[in-house]
């Protein structure tokens, strides 16, 4: 999870830095606010991309440990009908 900060944090500095390029270059304002507008809906793309990347990532996670999961219980349920089983021949 950490790596995933990291990257947001890098491109949110990349987005202010760009921004801050834009806004203190010599240029028309009109064509400022268009170059502005065009560099948020980049950045904004690719945080989206990057937050499905961690999500998707982390739903994999989740099946991988839930199926594990199931596979202990199912494991440690077969474990305990043995027991029971073993118990009651017993009596």
């Amino acid at each position: 999870m950490d790596k995933g900060n990291v990257v947001l944090g890098a491109l949110a500095g990349l987005a202010a830095g760009a921004i801050l390029g834009i806004l203190f270059a010599p240029e028309k304002g009109s064509d400022t606010r268009k170059k502005i507008v065009s560099k948020g809906k980049d950045t904004a793309e690719d945080l989206k991309e990057k937050y499905n990347g961690i999500i998707d990532n982390l739903n994999s996670k989740l099946e991988s440990v839930k199926k594990v999961g199931q596979n202990h219980y199912d494991e440690g349920k077969e474990v305990v009908q043995n027991a029971k089983s073993k118990f009651e021949g017993t009596l």
